[in-house]
């Protein structure tokens, strides 16, 4: 009786004594994470018998509650016949991959036909459950690849049976909140037709509304940051020995940040690496980079997707060069110009961050701050009132800048020029988005000027550098 009533609360296992009252909607556990990981392209590994330690630490663990997959909400219906799109030279279709009707669907919503490089060359590997190292540029559609990769596989391999709360089939870790934020609403807005829940795990945000919502229903997809996802798997709200798809998004901001050893103990705690998919995704291919992916993947293809110029010929760059005391002077003189409808100003530190926003607003421009001291529901807020055109400037720093994907930004401006080239590419590329073009200005002066010839290395042509017109210097 105590085996079996051991049994009914932790999952392991049942004796044939147990009343078939308790059997009903109830399907046996999976005895390992590998038995019910992905079949792996052109190999089958055996699954590998748990050893006596890992049997006595499940036998520890805190009873899991149980809850029955949500059955898919019933829609109007729908065919891929309601989606044409002509075959073009050159361009691979999502027609082409053979995907879920599910995705097709919400594919065909968001107004996506043809694929865009790193997704063209990377899909069909994924698709097929081989691991992957990309490497490619922020808005060059990724995001979407590995999204895809994930709910297709789990659409095409349902678990059958029980759930447990707080085991997902899938994680992605980025190092920022707002990129966190920006790959979960991406993943909803691609998972709209299936019954497939997607949880978002941030610092910053109530611990217990999070924990609410992983608890409500079992959970498909986790995307989280690094710290975040410790705290629950500390508390042991959530295990990853079911994970079958581990995404590891923009893995060099994550080594610049220091992220890496939390990510390695993240990674130790999913199965093995010939268990799970691993799809790891960076801008750069640093030796660190290159030498955590084969520690992580298994037998990986690699995408390098060199984009045509470092910097979106869709911006106008333009440097100028202004003393320290003419900075806010032009900048506040630009803010008021005629075609500066929608703006970002970046800045290097926290501080200069905060005291930027503080002259602006007192000075009577509606003005936003995105920092890492700033709480996440005021960054939330404040990027959801300038996505929708209720303040017009946002001052940022690059961690909080990171993530933000939003339509129609006029113009980027570098109140500081940044000290990590990189950093430079990516704030630009606020800008110019979705076919529309856009404008760059960033300050040279006297204390940061000898930072040009590393941009100018990395972008592979020189800067103009001018002075500010007339009306900018009144």
């Amino acid at each position: 009786m105590i085996k079996s009533l051991v049994g009914r609360f932790t999952g392991k296992g049942e004796t044939p004594a147990q009343p078939a009252a308790a059997k009903k909607n109830v399907a046996p556990k999976p005895a390992s994470s590998a038995e019910s990981a992905k079949p792996r392209a052109e190999s089958t590994r055996p699954a590998q018998p748990a050893t006596q330690t890992e049997a006595q630490k499940s036998a520890k663990r805190a009873p899991r509650r149980r809850r029955s997959a949500k059955r898919p909400a019933e829609s109007a219906p729908w065919s891929i016949d309601q989606f044409p799109v002509e075959p073009q030279d050159g361009q691979t279709r999502f027609h082409d991959l053979g995907l879920r009707e599910e995705l097709m669907h919400a594919i065909a919503d968001l107004g996506f036909k043809y694929c865009s490089p790193i997704q063209a060359d990377v899909l069909p590997h994924t698709l097929q459950g081989h691991d992957a190292i990309g490497k490619a540029q922020t808005g060059t559609g990724k995001t979407a690849a590995f999204l895809i990769t994930v709910f297709n596989d789990m659409l095409c391999h349902p678990v059958e049976g029980e759930r447990f709360l707080g085991e997902p089939r899938a994680l992605v870790i980025a190092p920022t909140r707002e990129l966190v934020m920006q790959i979960a609403a991406d993943a909803q807005d691609l998972a709209k037709y299936t019954n497939l829940n997607v949880v978002t795990l941030i610092g910053g945000m109530d611990y217990q509304k999070q924990l609410n919502k992983l608890t409500s229903q079992v959970v498909d997809l986790v995307v989280a940051t690094p710290g975040r996802l410790l705290d629950f798997m500390g508390r042991r709200d959530l295990y990853l020995d079911h994970i079958e798809t581990l995404v590891l998004d923009e893995a060099d901001r994550m080594l610049d940040m220091g992220f890496i050893p939390q990510v390695k103990r993240i990674v130790r705690a999913t199965p093995q690496k010939d268990s799970r998919q691993t799809l790891l995704f960076s801008a750069t291919f640093t030796q660190d980079i290159i030498n955590l992916s084969q520690q992580w993947t298994f037998e990986p293809v690699t995408i390098e997707i060199e984009p045509e110029s470092v910097a979106t010929d869709s911006v106008d760059q333009k440097v100028y060069l202004v003393s320290s005391e003419q900075r806010y002077r032009v900048l506040t003189n630009l803010l008021r110009s005629e075609g500066a409808e929608s703006v970002i100003v970046f800045a290097n530190r926290r501080d200069q961050v905060r005291r930027l926003h503080e002259r602006l607003r007192k000075n009577g421009i509606a003005a936003g701050i995105l920092s890492g001291e700033i709480a996440q529901a005021k960054r939330t807020r404040t990027l959801e009132q300038f996505k929708k055109g209720e303040i017009k400037v946002l001052v940022a720093t690059d961690v909080a800048g990171r993530g933000i994907h939003v339509d129609g930004v006029s113009h980027v401006v570098n109140y500081n020029l940044p000290e990590d080239p990189e950093d430079y590419v990516h704030r630009i590329g606020r800008t110019g988005r979705a076919g529309a073009t856009g404008v760059s200005i960033s300050f040279a002066s006297e204390d940061d000027a000898f930072l040009l010839p590393d941009l100018e290395a990395l972008l592979g042509s020189s800067l103009e550098c001018t002075h500010p017109p007339e009306e900018l210097l009144r």
